[in-house]
């Protein structure tokens, strides 16, 4: 994927390929966190049978991550970009590590008391998700497309790392006492070490990569001065040098963005609707019992998270990259289909089918993803950038707020679902 990138300015720049690994590693940190609560939720129904947790913890995590999003897309242009995605990834590595202690605290039982407990960390994880998500897109957006493409398939690896992750663990312990808890633990252990790794990388290597200063001077240029605190750490000092020109200060504001890309908005939201409908409460408590057993919803979950980093890969292939603003609308919506799909296939259907269409979900999920977010911000200046940026994750949250309220709807009719 290459906008044109400045080609032959860049030509003689290093880091390009050192930035890409970067941003996977950080893309992976913004998510790996919400994906530990995703696969641990085998355990955590061993604890709270009564409380419905994959569907309750995320409806408990969008409000927040939305309300802080929300915030930051209307104050962007002011906020020092470092020090947000700093506080998101620390506040993350802390909360994940705070799993660990209530577990610990509680010696593994359950209980109206520890859940409430657990429902205020997980709120912690939407402020931290927003933060980072839009901090890291936002700032990302000023540079070429495949930083954010690397950035965005690291969320996709998130997934894919704790889904093996949390099978191997299992696996591991399935036949020992309590092991179910043990697996649970190391997992979330190796999470908060993978969340400490990525406060060092955004602190102390990203903003020194030769080419991630390249286009933050070169929006710093352009009027952006969420950028400054970066360019300090990298050593690069009197920035206001760079913003003399008054004209180049002037920039659409957030509602001219957003007309201007209607289409898109919308697009990435209707995205996260059909997939937060379905995960993980429906792979949890909607499929009926099958062959695997306990491993069903984990199997599934794996499957979406694999085919999900595969979608983030393939717009990589020029010729499967949706970039007309219309084809990719017929595509979001003909991906509706799998609703009624689902819902046969879970009442009728064997778990191949199922395997099938999940990951088709995560197949779409990622592809349209990457398309949206690596496209949308061509053309504009370095301060638009980073506030279509920031947009862009609004409704993607947005998206996934109202999916989790949809999946709800999977509980009528079913007997004993309240």
């Amino acid at each position: 994927m290459v906008e044109s990138c400045e080609n032959q300015a860049l030509e003689n720049l290093q880091g390009k390929y050192q930035a890409m690994v970067v941003c996977c590693i950080l893309g992976i940190g913004s998510l790996v966190s919400w994906n530990s609560l995703l696969s641990v939720g085998d355990y955590y129904y061993q604890v709270f049978p009564d409380y419905h947790p994959s569907r309750v913890l995320t409806f408990v995590y969008q409000p927040f991550a939305i309300g802080t999003i929300v915030i930051f897309s209307y104050h962007e242009a002011k906020i020092n970009t470092r020090k947000r995605n700093l506080i998101g990834y620390i506040l993350f590595t802390i909360s994940i590590f705070l799993l660990i202690i209530l577990d610990l605290t509680t010696k593994g039982q359950g209980g109206i008391g520890p859940y409430i407990v657990l429902c205020a960390i997980v709120a912690s994880f939407g402020f931290a998700d927003a933060s980072v998500r839009g901090g890291m897109i936002g700032d990302l957006s000023l540079m070429c497309p495949e930083l954010i493409q690397s950035f965005v398939a690291g969320l996709a690896v998130a997934g894919a790392l704790t889904s093996a992750f949390r099978l191997i663990t299992k696996a591991a312990f399935e036949k020992s006492h309590d092991g179910l808890r043990k697996g649970a633990m190391i997992f979330l252990a190796i999470s908060t070490l993978i969340e400490f790794l990525c406060v060092l990388l955004y602190a102390y290597v990203f903003p020194k990569l030769p080419i991630v200063k390249y286009y933050r001077r070169k929006a710093a240029s352009e009027g952006s001065k969420t950028v400054y605190a970066d360019l300090a750490a990298a050593g690069i000092q009197n920035q206001s040098d760079l913003t003399d020109d008054v004209s180049k200060n002037q920039r659409l504001n957030n509602k001219e963005l957003l007309l201007q890309n209607v289409d898109y908005v919308v697009n990435l939201f209707l995205i996260y609707v059909l997939t937060l409908s379905i995960l993980p409460g429906f792979l949890y408590e909607n499929t009926g019992q099958h062959g695997l057993g306990s491993w069903y919803a984990l199997v599934l979950i794996a499957m979406y998270n694999w085919w999900d980093l595969v979608g983030r890969y393939t717009p990589m292939v020029k010729w499967l990259k949706v970039e007309n603003r219309k084809g990719l609308t017929v595509a979001v919506l003909t991906r509706f289909l799998l609703v009624p799909a689902f819902y046969f296939t879970a009442k009728y259907g064997d778990q191949g089918w199922m395997i099938l269409l999940i990951s088709i979900l995560g197949l779409t999920n990622g592809h349209f993803t990457v398309c949206i977010l690596a496209t949308a911000p061509r053309g504009y200046t370095g301060p638009e950038k980073n506030a279509l940026g920031n947009l862009l994750v609004l409704f993607l949250l947005w998206g996934a707020f109202v999916g989790c309220a949809l999946g709800w709807l999977w509980l009528i009719g079913k007997k004993n679902a309240f």
